[in-house]
């Protein structure tokens, strides 16, 4: 029998039957084949190559294979991920930035061959099963694979220095400087934001809307996604939740993604650290935290720090607007009809979710008062 053959029937017996028992089956084919690997590698390469033409991204099928399946999947996706990246076409800085992010695909000491013929078959039958996705590229960055002078900008000074804040505030134990740090990154944010708006304004050719994929990690996934939501409103994005497949799709221009991004998993962390410094004492003070408890507090932070958020840059672009000669009103409606616009051709059906698991009094309160420590209003600015 050919080493094609061989990979044919053992497809044919497992891809498209869940039974362990055809697992079994198409496993042992394959190791019975020393031959058959190089072929298994190559149609490996060929899923990655069909999920990107489904609308998936690397960081998309890292993401989704660490959360169904297990390390040996994830090292396997990898290899084939970065085997498959010098047959790809150019895709633009953010895609770059994730193939770069993407686990070494070195593996650990190999198993047996028919332990690794099964664990290749449960990823190629994840593979084989995702379903297509809103494609991220139209109307971003990049067109026909050309790359735009919006996509060839290095960071701005303004990025780096907002990346910086949001890393002192992850790091200090001190309330009301992570309160003082978050609050000028957000300024610093709607600043950066109206500069963009400008420059593209009177640039020839104006950017567009792009949109990005945000992991929504477990637990608390739906306290998370509001959380992000709030943060994309506040930096002129919008954010549509995919809750079966653990992402928000967020929709906005280039520099508003990059601080949505950047903002979100700041306050994560934040919102973890006050979570944990909580918990210490309701412990200590002999009343036992619940599921309950952790999933309202991240709740009451999402809902609280949302509101801080959205004050703080409305108050700076104000600013803004009253310091400068041009009227900053008309250039932002026109880039919030863009975005909306952008949206509702992603996503031409949405639906609304009444957020569940959060009765707890105590997680509320104390949530709402880290979301007051993290407070991103405006203060005076950092000597």
């Amino acid at each position: 029998m050919s080493t094609s053959r061989t990979v044919d029937r053992a497809f044919e017996t497992a891809l498209y039957d869940t039974a362990d028992h055809a697992l079994d089956t198409a496993a042992s084919l394959l190791a019975a084949d020393p031959g058959a690997d190089a072929e298994l590698d190559r149609r490996g390469e060929e899923f990655v190559a069909t999920a990107w033409r489904r609308g998936w991204q690397p960081a998309d099928l890292v993401r989704i294979v660490r959360r169904e399946l297990d390390d040996v999947h994830l090292r396997l996706v990898a290899r084939l991920i970065r085997a498959q990246a010098p047959h790809d076409r150019p895709r633009g800085p953010r895609w770059a930035a994730q193939l770069d992010a993407v686990p070494e695909g070195s593996a650990a000491p190999r198993a047996d061959r028919f332990s690794h013929a099964t664990a290749v078959l449960e990823l190629y039958r994840l593979l084989l099963r995702l379903p297509t996705l809103e494609p991220l590229e139209t109307g971003g960055a990049e067109e026909n694979g050309r790359r735009t002078p919006r996509e060839a900008r290095p960071e701005s000074r303004a990025l780096a220095r907002i990346r910086a804040l949001l890393a002192k505030a992850e790091a200090t134990g001190y309330p009301e400087e992570a309160e003082a740090l978050s609050a000028k990154a957000q300024e610093l944010m709607a600043r950066h934001s109206v500069d963009e708006a400008l420059l593209s304004a009177h640039a020839p050719a104006p950017d567009t809307p792009g949109a990005c994929r945000i992991g929504i990690e477990a637990p608390y996934e739906q306290a998370k996604a509001v959380l992000l939501d709030a943060v994309a409103d506040a930096n002129h994005c919008r954010a549509v939740w995919n809750e079966a497949l653990g992402f928000s799709t967020v929709v906005g221009f280039e520099s508003d993604l990059e601080a949505v991004e950047l903002l979100h998993t700041s306050l994560l962390v934040q919102a973890e650290a006050a979570m944990t410094k909580a918990e210490a004492v309701q412990r200590a003070g002999g009343r036992k935290r619940t599921k309950t408890f952790r999933q309202s507090f991240v709740a009451a932070y999402a809902h609280r720090a949302g509101a801080r958020l959205r004050a703080a840059a409305e108050a700076a672009t104000a600013e803004a607007g009253g310091a400068g000669d041009v009227d900053l009103l008309p250039v932002l409606a026109s880039r919030e009809v863009a975005v909306t616009d952008r949206l509702e051709r992603m996503f031409p059906e949405t639906t609304t979710t009444r957020l569940r698991g959060a009765g707890d009094a105590a997680g509320w309160t104390e949530g709402t008062r880290a979301a007051d420590d993290a407070e991103v209003g405006r203060r005076r600015p950092l000597r």
